[in-house]
């Protein structure tokens, strides 16, 4: 990496993914951390990419800087799949995700070309495509490589994969409404705003807005939508090989289902999953007895 990254990326680059997973906090943290050694290793190594490249495009910094630690990026993973030496912990955690599960380059480059769109400063009210081809890039190509690490690919599972994928970042876009407006940032849909009669696009503005909670439901229930898809999948898929991918998809249908019930008029109050429920999920998901959502 030439380019100089912002702090936060800086200082998660210096750790070993597996520290970068158990000090994020995430949903996704237990199901991870009950995979047996070389997924979990697997996981903790796409996780902590994912991490790292959200950091650049998400942390203060000159856009420019930012645009060219992305470019390293991409050159990094080029570089990885020719046969490079890795350059530091996660490079070499990731190099050995990749020559042991066969995780595809594009996917790896698709969650670099997400971030760029952050960016772009295309994600302030996008249209249906572009939100559905940021979902894709985010959140389906993690997907397609966390499916690789749990089982082997076929048409099935990926179409399980993606399905998921947009379901759980519909639900974080839900979930971060105010975090992300302090980003510049507004992932709702502008076919959704303008039926809701909401016109503008700054973030704070359509926040504040009387319609918002009806926006807002409209895309959860597209969530929903989503979830209830991944799991027909699923059923089709061999469930055994899919407990991580199924403790992600009982947890994130809860914080769904909590965020629906919280609703939108404060979208400013944190909405999380307790730790302890959390690990019970992923507990009961790995022994074959998933709980109901």
């Amino acid at each position: 990496m030439t380019a100089p990254l912002p702090a936060a990326a800086a200082r998660r680059l210096a750790e070993s993914p597996a520290r970068v997973a158990g000090r994020s906090g995430s949903t996704f943290y237990w199901p991870m951390l009950l995979l047996p050694r070389s997924k979990r290793a697997a996981m903790f190594a796409i996780y902590a990419f994912c991490r790292q490249v959200d950091d650049v495009a998400d942390e203060p910094g000159d856009p420019e800087a930012k645009r060219r630690a992305l470019a390293a990026w991409r050159g990094t993973i080029r570089s990885l799949y020719a046969g490079a030496a890795p350059t530091d912990g996660l490079t070499a955690a990731l190099k050995g995700a990749i020559e042991r599960y066969g995780l595809p380059r594009a996917e790896l480059e698709a969650v670099v070309d997400g971030m760029a769109m952050d960016l772009a400063g295309l994600m302030r009210g996008p249209d249906e495509a572009t939100l559905a081809l940021y979902c894709r890039r985010v959140a389906g190509a993690v997907g397609l490589l966390a499916v690789r690490v749990f089982d082997r690919a076929d048409p099935e599972s990926e179409a399980f994969a993606l399905a998921l994928g947009e379901a759980l970042q519909l639900t974080n876009i839900l979930r971060d409404l105010a975090e992300d407006a302090g980003l510049g940032r507004l992932y709702l849909p502008a076919e959704l705003l303008d039926a809701a009669g909401i016109t503008a696009r700054d973030p704070a503005a359509v926040l504040a807005h009387p319609a918002l909670p009806g926006v807002c439901a409209a895309l959860a229930a597209r969530a929903e939508a989503r979830f209830v898809e991944a799991e027909h999948r699923m059923a089709r898929c061999r469930r055994a090989n899919l407990w991580a991918a199924e403790a992600m998809m009982v947890l994130y249908r809860r914080l769904l289902a909590a965020l629906v019930a919280r609703g939108w008029h404060d979208p400013g109050q944190r909405v999380r999953l307790r730790k302890r429920a959390c690990a019970w999920v992923a507990l009961r998901c790995m022994a074959g007895w998933p709980p109901a959502r």
